[in-house]
């Protein structure tokens, strides 16, 4: 194959490099030529084995989609302790792998630690992905490994690391969650990971939502993408899901603080596994742009019963769409989203007269090419405390990747108090200036909704190079405010 094939096929992922201007985050292993460096020099290790923080030359190399030397995906994607996750992993050429368990986590500040260890295990090579209108599905693949989850594991965000015996790695997040009372409640937005997945990442059968592949494997756009896309396939190129590191960062320096967590899927929240009134709060941290009608609908009646909402991201709750079974019966496996293609009801949540400022007081307002500063506004308010930030203050590089305002002419979520506290002007890809701002609203059952309006706002929290005190001190103004009931 040759170099200039495989620069088409590499192209998905740079597709969507403007709306994740953070890189790979806390994974610096994906990129083996780049050391990964705190702002004192010295490189973090997001495993607990620093050897392979570092990427030492003879360590494991990342598996790809054009050869699949091992890739995999477990179904469920979250699973209770004492309940159990079945791996389903296809190996290239066929050997012996194993797989490590690793819960994120700050752990003394390496990013994660590792919980468990795999048998060795044999590894075969799966059949063929199956595709169908541009659906992509490996729910014929057959079961690899069944981890059983010990009941005395810690819930929290997993990442499983796959090693073939030749040094090929990949990965696979999953969910430990439990039903008990926390104050917040985690939602890892694993429906809009799966949105963006163009497994497999190979020029040629690959779609997400966003893209697919033609016959000269050059990228296609929106109008050519699925339609329906599978839970039942790994994710793109190295395992993980496309701003994946926007919630971690939130994890390592909640857990850091030591804020009492819960932890669930979207997926969770849309079957109905959620009861809101658990939590004090229900915390949205990395991009979540992707809802079907029954977690908009819970996440409603949560706010309305008094639990707060807080979102740390922008260009939330966008399109509207539906989850269905697998082809063998299994529920929520396939995601639809039919966005503006054939006959039939608009997608999009504002055209179906419920946008999204209905529930978080502003709403997407585009995409940011190049970081900006967030600009302080209402710099008295509670939000503000002990932050150092006056009025008018620029946060540097704040603004990025995409930005929410309020929209004057749509309708406002009932509420007791509303307060903008950012209002920070940036250009778009035309060079027009647009203006972000970060809201929050009290809803008339007393909850707190807050809305960051950037993407900037988790990886400021604990990612090196991106983390700003003030906005580390405001987040904790807001959480320990819901958590006190305030």
């Amino acid at each position: 194959m040759g170099a200039d094939h495989i620069r088409r096929w590499e192209s998905g992922a740079l597709a969507h490099a403007v709306s994740d201007p953070f890189g790979q985050g806390p994974l610096p292993w994906l990129r083996s030529s780049e050391n990964y460096l705190d702002d004192a020099g010295q490189v973090v290790p997001w495993y607990a084995d620093p050897n392979l923080a570092r990427g030492r030359s003879g360590g494991p190399r990342t598996a790809d989609d054009v050869h699949r030397q091992i890739k995999g995906f477990v179904s469920p994607g979250a699973a209770l302790p004492g309940g159990s996750i079945d791996f389903h992993i296809t190996v290239d050429p066929p050997q012996q792998f194993s797989v490590d368990i690793y819960r994120i986590g700050h752990y003394g500040g390496d990013g994660a630690a590792k919980i468990a260890t795999s048998p060795r295990l044999a590894g075969i090579v799966q059949p063929p992905p199956l595709t169908a209108d541009r659906t992509v599905s490996c729910h014929h693949w057959w079961l690899s490994w069944r981890l059983q989850i010990p009941s005395y594991w810690s819930i929290g965000a997993y990442v499983a690391v796959l090693t073939t015996l030749d040094g090929y790695r990949s990965h696979i997040p999953f969910t430990v969650r439990d039903d008990e009372p926390a104050d917040l409640l985690l939602l890892l937005p694993d429906v809009t990971w799966q949105a963006y997945n163009l497994y497999p990442e190979d020029g040629h059968t690959g779609a997400s939502l966003y893209h697919a592949w033609d016959d000269e494997g050059r990228l296609l756009g929106e109008r050519d993408a699925a339609t329906t896309v599978s839970f039942d396939r790994p994710f793109a190129g190295a395992g993980l899901p496309l701003h994946v590191g926007h919630a971690y960062d939130f994890i390592r320096w909640a857990e850091r603080y030591g804020y009492d967590l819960a932890y669930a899927d979207a997926r969770d929240l849309h079957a109905g596994r959620i009861d809101p009134g658990r939590y004090r709060g229900l915390v949205f941290p990395g991009h979540d742009e992707y809802w079907s009608v029954p977690m908009r609908r819970t996440v409603e009646a949560a706010r309305d019963g008094g639990t707060s909402l807080v979102f740390l991201s922008a260009n939330t709750l966008y399109w509207q769409v539906e989850l269905g079974p697998s082809p063998s019966g299994v529920p929520d496996r396939l995601l639809t989203c039919r966005k503006r293609r054939g006959p039939g009801k608009a997608a999009l949540w504002r055209e179906m007269d419920r946008s999204e400022q209905q529930l978080l007081g502003i709403q997407y307002a585009g995409r940011v090419p190049e970081p900006s500063p967030l600009v302080v506004r209402n710099a008295e308010h509670w939000l503000w405390e002990a932050t150092g930030a006056g009025e008018g203050d620029e946060l540097p590089g704040l603004v990025a990747g995409e930005a929410d305002r309020y929209f004057p002419r749509t309708a406002l979520p009932e509420h007791r108090k509303r307060i903008l506290l950012a209002h920070s002007p940036y250009r778009d890809g035309d060079g027009a200036v647009r203006h972000q701002e970060t809201s929050l609203y009290r809803a008339p059952s007393g909850a707190l909704v807050f809305a960051s309006g950037t993407f900037a706002w988790s990886p400021a929290l604990d990612r090196p190079g991106h983390v700003d005190s003030r906005i580390q001190r405001a987040t904790a103004n807001l959480l320990d405010r819901i958590c006190k009931r305030d």
